[in-house]
């Protein structure tokens, strides 16, 4: 039932990620909610029947073993012999593809730590069942982010391009591989062919976040490139607030490449953040983006408004956007209040003590102050008298003061 998963996930995220595409309940069931569990195996067996007609036993397989193991931990154990019963008798002909292949998406949709394990599952499976479009596509989706994690850095073309082009001879309309393949292609400079797919993808499935999170990502990864793709597909998806997010990064990294044209691009990031927290006002992180570009703007006042809006719901956030939250706020007022103690507050929030000063050190460095860069690496020094990096960047500055 758990594939010797360890509890070492944080459950309510997970959770949250699985809201749209239930295939697991291991969530509910670590969670002590056994009858939640039982519920969601129950709507998993009726959606397969309805799925996939007279296969839907094979299919069944991993489902049946749930509830077996389920009710045994119940105590109900005659259901769970019934169960165990019913998983023998599919077993009989051969150990089937379909549970390495729901082995893999379990370990695909956990965390980064199982994606080696997630390829090696869709790897058995596709043995079996070379040519299957589900785990071509799990096994192509497994490599792109295995080597997403990874950050690999090569010459030649990496494996998912080359999956990725193969599941999609055999689905040609996946518009979330037709991204993702848009994405490798892009990085390897092969930009005519990336963009061709971006186009079908938008006009395939507009609408769906995986496509738009793509879709976002290259033009993010490309910026200098033209932007008509993306805002074609603006007025195709006008009500996605992460286009317009993504759109306003793209008008960002265009303001800091561009100089001379600074305050047109900034007034375009403002424009689209405006648009992103219009459609889903629950957008904190955009909140936050947009507050600090009206800092640029010299509001402070709507700026701080924002920014205390965006603290006021810290409570509904995960970790990583309250942190994100507290680095922008700390941004905001080092940068544009001057208040080098509230900054080290929120960057404290952010990253920890000797980190929040580390960074204060490279900002200052990196505006020509040398002496208030070698005093913030100092205090950082006296939190994490060991770290290396402090220590040969505090070396570096002294000498330069010489």
């Amino acid at each position: 039932f758990t594939w010797d998963l360890k509890k070492d996930v944080d459950l309510k995220n997970l959770s949250t990620r699985l809201q749209d595409h239930i295939k697991l309940q291991l969530g509910q069931y670590l969670q002590d909610q056994r009858e939640e569990a039982l519920s969601l195996l129950n709507q998993s067996e009726e959606t397969i029947r309805e799925r996939h007609g007279d296969e839907s036993e094979r299919r069944l397989i991993v489902t049946y073993g749930d509830m077996a193991w389920l009710k045994y931990h119940a105590g109900d154990f005659a259901q769970s012999q019934s169960y165990c019963q019913k998983v023998e008798d599919i077993l009989v002909s051969s150990l089937l593809p379909e549970v390495y292949g729901e082995q893999a998406w379990t370990y695909l949709k956990l965390s980064k730590s199982y994606y080696l394990k997630a390829v090696d599952s869709f790897r058995k499976a596709l043995e079996i069942q070379t040519d299957d479009i589900e785990w071509n596509a799990g096994y192509a989706i497994a490599l792109y982010r295995t080597e997403e994690v990874k950050n690999l850095q090569e010459t030649e073309e990496p494996p998912s391009i080359k999956q990725l082009h193969f599941a999609l001879e055999l689905n040609p309309d996946d518009a979330v591989l037709q991204s993702m393949l848009a994405v490798k292609l892009g990085a390897y400079k092969k930009y005519e062919e990336a963009e061709c797919l971006l186009k079908k993808a938008l006009k395939t499935d507009p609408d769906n976040p995986h496509v738009s999170r793509y879709v976002g990502k290259y033009f993010r990864n490309h910026v200098s490139l033209n932007l008509d793709i993306i805002n074609r597909a603006l007025k195709r998806t006008t009500q996605s607030s992460f286009i317009h997010h993504q759109l306003a990064l793209c008008y960002k990294r265009k303001k800091i490449a561009e100089q001379s044209q600074v305050r047109y691009w900034r007034r375009s990031c403002i424009r689209e953040f405006e648009m992103a927290v219009k459609i889903k006002p629950s957008f904190h992180l955009a909140w936050a983006d947009l507050a600090l570009l009206y800092a640029e703007e010299r509001n402070l006042r709507r700026a701080e408004e924002i920014f205390q809006q965006c603290l006021l719901k810290l409570p509904e956030c995960d970790e990583s956007l309250s942190q994100a939250i507290h680095q922008r706020y700390g941004d905001f007022h080092y940068h544009h209040n001057r208040n080098e103690a509230q900054a080290i507050v929120h960057y404290t929030k952010s990253h920890g003590p000797e980190c929040a000063l580390a960074l204060l050190g490279q900002v200052a460095r990196a505006q020509g102050n040398r002496k208030k860069a070698a005093e913030f690496y100092e205090e950082a020094l006296n939190c994490d008298k060991d770290n290396e990096e402090y220590l040969s960047a505090l070396c570096e500055l002294r000498l330069e003061l010489q």
